[in-house]
């Protein structure tokens, strides 16, 4: 028998599936992003709101589960008072249980923004992951359209301060309302019609993907695709299906709003839903919003069972090589509506509300697409050597290395094996830091420092051949007083960017 313990073995180190680590320039980059969208929505007069990562799953509505252990589409966990808990689904019905539940402390209208992450527990796949950051604004108490009209126009404000050009993006407006008084002026009006309706409804979402051919067959007898897998149609005659087809192929609003208004005349939504469009584009007009920014456009299909009047979508018109080289044009980054029976859930009265949500992730991909992220400049900071491991010594280059940073400088001193001074460098090298300073015993007795302009040295490494041509140049290091550290230092910072500036302009 062998007694020899067993070696223990190592730890195996994994990212769970669905999950990524972010790094410093991801990091940045969604700073830099979401910093000027808080901008524009603080300059709107909406206000910060910090809700908890869980929420009591019943609070979630309809992903609430009905499974022994909730884990239908949310992360869940039961507390120790039995009470099941879930990591949120959207940023949505948090804001919504925080309104209910301080309902009489809050000023109606309330105007918020909040960013965060949100959680999903679906099978992940390429571009899809299980937690993800949203960034919204919502009108809680506003039951007038006027109210969607400003979303619309923020929403367009936003990604023109991104850097989107206007023609690189459009806001697309419908409203629910008009859908369903189509739906019921087809003959599909009524309880007993919900699921016809709604097949017609998932249908006309794939309008962008499978064209109006493709959907006629989805609203009519089925599709059968490339590989054979057929999908059952919605069953609408081909009367039924050409006025869905007229309804969502509209292209210019303005042509068509009166043949839209005969369509659904008889039904009450479909006649409140229309004139709740026409309000809002000669809102957004008047606003100095022309089509070619916010557009109305019956093809947007939101929210299937969410949205309960207006529906707009972020569009981005430009194009894109996907992973398989095609260019395809961006797409949606974001979008929302009128959800006026979210917050009622918790209140027994109506309690109107809109509001949009913009994907970080998916407009951070666009704007790095159109160079619009990540051009401000990240300065690595300047390099403290450390020569000697004394208590008087250490403490010297502590000093430089704070009074570098009081004069706002980045700077950082060595916190490696210091006796392997070429680590120091090559350690500068790789983290791409600009300066080093160095001060071994013989200067520390006359009060020096020696200051390497790590950038220039690397420079001229590059364009010297010789050890002749070396000894007549200029080599990017000087010795300064040590009351003149930062001085100098602030000059050779300069001086690099001023490199940057001009090779920035002779591209």
């Amino acid at each position: 028998m062998n007694d020899k313990q067993k070696k223990p073995q190592k730890l195996k180190a994994r990212l769970p599936r669905g999950f990524v680590d972010r790094t410093a320039g991801d990091i940045r980059a969604v700073n830099e992003m979401t910093a000027k969208i808080r901008e524009v929505y603080e300059h709107y007069g909406f206000d910060p709101l910090e809700t908890p990562l869980f929420e009591y799953t019943d609070a979630l509505g309809k992903f609430l589960p009905d499974s022994d252990r909730p884990n239908e589409g949310v992360f869940s966990l039961q507390d120790d008072d039995e009470q099941w808990m879930s990591l949120r689904y959207d940023l949505t019905a948090p804001l919504a249980r925080h309104v209910a539940e301080n309902f009489n402390e809050i000023q109606l209208p309330y105007r918020t923004y909040r960013a965060g992450y949100v959680f999903r527990n679906e099978k992940p796949g390429p571009g899809r992951f299980r937690q993800f950051m949203q960034f919204d604004a919502d009108t809680v108490g506003a039951p007038g359209v006027q109210a969607d009209a400003e979303m619309c126009m923020m929403m367009a404000d936003t990604l023109e301060a991104l850097g989107i050009k206007r023609g690189d993006y459009v806001i697309r407006v419908n409203n629910r309302k008009v859908l369903d008084g189509v739906l019921e002026a087809i003959g599909l009006g009524g309880d007993d019609k919900a699921g016809q309706r709604l097949n017609v409804l998932r249908a006309i979402d794939k309008l962008d993907k499978f064209g109006p051919e493709g959907v006629a067959l989805l609203l009519g007898p089925g599709r059968k695709d490339d590989s054979g897998d057929f999908t059952k149609g919605a069953g609408l005659d081909q009367a039924q299906i050409d006025k869905v087809l007229f309804f969502v192929g509209i292209e210019d609003y303005a042509e068509s709003a009166s043949r839209l208004a005969e369509l659904v005349a008889g039904t009450s939504k479909g006649v409140e839903g229309v004139d709740e469009l026409n309000f809002i584009g000669a809102l957004v007009t008047s606003a100095g919003y022309q089509s070619d920014r916010i557009k109305i456009d019956p093809s947007v299909v939101r929210g299937l069972e969410y949205y309960t009047g207006p529906v707009y979508e972020a569009e981005l018109s430009f194009d894109v090589t996907n992973e398989k080289g095609e260019k395809v044009v961006f797409g949606s980054v974001g979008g929302g509506g009128r959800y006026d029976g979210l917050v009622s859930r918790f209140m027994g009265q109506p309690v109107p509300a809109t509001g949009f949500s913009i994907g970080v992730s998916r407009l951070m991909t666009a704007l790095k697409n159109l160079g619009k992220l990540g051009a401000s400049e990240v300065i690595e900071p300047v390099l403290v050597t450390v020569m000697d491991g004394d208590v008087e010594a250490m403490g010297r280059y502590q000093k430089m290395t704070q009074e570098l940073r009081a004069a706002g400088i980045r700077a950082e001193m060595y916190q490696g094996n210091w006796k392997k001074f070429g680590n120091q460098l090559k350690y500068a090298d790789r983290r791409g830091c600009p300066v080093a300073i160095i001060q071994g015993g013989d200067e520390r007795a006359t009060g020096v420092v020696q200051i390497k302009d790590l950038i220039e040295g690397k420079r001229l490494s590059g364009e010297i051949e010789d050890n002749a041509s070396w000894r007549e140049a200029r080599v990017a290091q000087e010795t300064a007083p040590e009351a003149d550290l930062v001085a100098k230092v602030r000059d050779i910072l300069a001086a690099q960017a001023e490199d940057r500036k001009r090779a920035g302009g002779d591209v």
